[in-house]
Formats: C-alpha cells, structure tokens, sequence
C-alpha cells in the first residue's frame, strides 16, 4: 500500500462549487473510476475572491482576483493523479481556469456546523484552486458569494455541460 503513494502522490484541492458534495458534478470526485479522492474538511480561502454565478449557463467562478470579495468557503480534498486529471478535464486546466496554489483553513465540518469559528479551529493548509485568470472585468459587478449551493436563494441553477448547446460557446460571456 505505501509503495502505491510513492508512485500516485495525493494532492490537496479546494473545491468550492459543483464538485461539493451534493452538487451536480460530486460524482465525479466521489468515483472511484476517476481515481482516489478523500474528503478532509471544509476548507475557507484566507484571502477573499470573487465567487461569481455567470454565463447562461449558470456557472460559479472562482475569480483569480485576491483580495476582492469574500472569504470562500468549500470543501478540502486528497486526490491522487489520476483524479486530479479528471478535475483538470472538467475545469479545462490549463486553457479555460488555472489551478493554482492558495492557502485555505480546514476545519472538521462538526465544528464549522457547531457555530465555532474557523478561525480557532481551522488549520492552515496549501491546496490547488481552480480560478478564472482572464476575465470581463464587468464580471466583478456581479453578485458575489460566500460558498456555493445549486439550490442556494440565488435561483441560479447550474446547467450540466450534457444538456448545454454545444454550438454556443459561454467562454466569450466572461473572457
């Protein structure tokens, strides 16, 4: 077994949008075809970004904007290699967003969910965080958020890339 993770090392991501769990795209973190992944805590960016809801489809954004927002809160994984390159398939790394190193605190959800504060119970941690570099910078008037829910009071649901008009192309919505 320990010979394995020499082999695959894991790394720690921050998902903050349709990968959390009960989101529309966890099943394809959650699968173990995809690769090994492991849920650590929720996690809360130390620096705020810009959480955006955009395109006609829905999408939330991760703007590549610190110090512009809100502090993000998600949710910290281990991945292995293999499903690292399944989460740079879904997020067209490098084209379309770039996964980058931030720092996140991660905290058990139990205490996050008991009202204590992430700032006394959470750990500093380097993860990998999918932004969007390039951006409209008409982008930044949009309503920004904290964390993300597809069923959240926004009534923005998320459209899945299987239904989207594959003739239409989002990408000149926001770049």
């Amino acid at each position: 077994m320990y010979e394995n993770l020499f082999k695959n090392p894991l790394y720690r991501v921050f998902v903050y949008g349709t990968l959390k769990r009960g989101e529309p795209n966890h099943s394809l973190i959650s699968d173990t075809a995809n690769g090994y992944s492991k849920f650590l805590g929720l996690g809360k960016t130390t620096v705020p970004y810009p959480l955006i809801i955009a395109t006609r489809y829905n999408i939330p954004f991760l703007l590549k904007k610190p110090g512009f927002g809100h502090h993000v809160i998600g949710e910290v994984y281990d991945v292995d290699t293999k499903m690292l390159k399944k989460l740079d398939e879904l997020e067209e790394h490098p084209a379309f967003y770039e996964r980058s190193e931030t720092d996140v605190l991660i905290a058990p959800e139990a205490k996050v969910k008991a009202n204590e504060n992430f700032e006394e119970v959470g750990t500093m941690l380097k993860v990998w965080v999918y932004f969007l570099p390039k951006f409209k910078a008409s982008l930044l008037d949009s309503p920004m958020y904290s964390s993300y829910r597809n069923e959240g009071s926004h009534g923005l649901k998320y459209c899945e890339k299987y239904v989207r008009d594959s003739s239409y192309n989002h990408r000149l919505e926001i770049q």
